[in-house]
């Protein structure tokens, strides 16, 4: 009897086995986000990791989130407090219309490499303004315009594919979303390189403002496209650039031309005046 239970054991044991073969390093970081707002939906809140004890824990060993999450600055979208998490579990980047210029993408490659988030989530929410803004063909002012930019495309893809929509904006929040995923992957050759080493996931949501729920948008579908545009991306750290390239070698060319020419006057000038 006790040979049949260990025989009846090793199926078992290797069914649990290749069902983690599926299973990639962020798996449970999601998992722990999704819980998280559903805890927050329901009023049922934990509120973790807020009291003196990790305060003290997190400002002497330092810190280790298990997600990186760029969000809209909407105040209406508390990170922290719609995941139900606490200090030190998120990092998280916040810039109106949650979209991702050099600033966004250099403060993920931060989460995502040097503090080892196996996760990132880029999240839009409902009744985004920025994207309202953009939809709308409001006037803009002053640095607005730079960021609505970031947007447009977005927009312009729902205008093309969706034409006989009415829910524009809601479409282009959406489409936004997919639009940050991009620019992240394709801008940036750290977040490629970990996506294709299997140790980053990027993933989209969208949080809605009256509800409370999140609604989970999976990775771009043009992932794989976009890891390798990434390998022929611009390097975004200028202070790597080596001095010595053909465009600085011209300047000191043409500037070693004008002082040899100015040499050349000024001891013509002097030789005249000694005769």
């Amino acid at each position: 009897m006790e040979n049949l239970f260990y025989l009846l054991l090793i199926p078992i044991t290797f069914l649990g086995m290749v069902g983690n073969l599926g299973a990639t390093p962020w798996d449970a970081s999601l998992q722990r986000l999704r819980e998280g707002n559903e805890r927050f939906v329901a009023g049922q809140a934990t509120h973790p990791n807020q009291s003196f004890e990790r305060r003290q824990e997190t400002a002497n060993k330092g810190q280790k989130p298990f997600a990186t999450i760029l969000a809209c600055s909407d105040s209406r979208v508390p990170v922290e407090v719609i995941f139900d998490q606490g200090v030190g579990d998120l990092f998280v980047v916040k810039v109106a219309g949650n979209v991702a210029d050099v600033n966004e993408i250099a403060t993920v490659e931060y989460g995502t490499e040097h503090l080892g988030t196996p996760v990132l989530v880029v999240l839009g929410h409902t009744k985004c303004g920025a994207v309202t803004a953009v939809a709308s063909g409001a006037q803009l002012e002053g640095h607005l315009p730079k960021l609505a930019d970031k947007i447009k495309p977005a927009f312009e893809k729902v205008q093309k594919e969706h034409s006989d929509k009415h829910d524009v904006v809601d479409l282009t929040i959406k489409e936004n979303v997919f639009q940050t995923m991009s620019d992240i992957i394709s801008k940036s050759k750290i977040i490629g390189h970990l996506i294709e080493e299997k140790k980053l996931g990027v993933v989209g949501a969208i949080y809605d403002v009256e509800t409370g729920k999140i609604e989970w948008l999976g990775s771009h579908p043009d992932e794989m496209k976009l890891v390798e545009k990434s390998k022929h991306s611009e390097e975004l750290h200028p202070s790597k650039e080596s001095f010595f390239t053909s465009k600085n070698f011209s300047f000191m060319g043409i500037f070693v031309v004008i002082v040899s020419l100015i040499a050349t006057i000024l001891v013509s000038i002097l030789s005249k005046r000694k005769s």
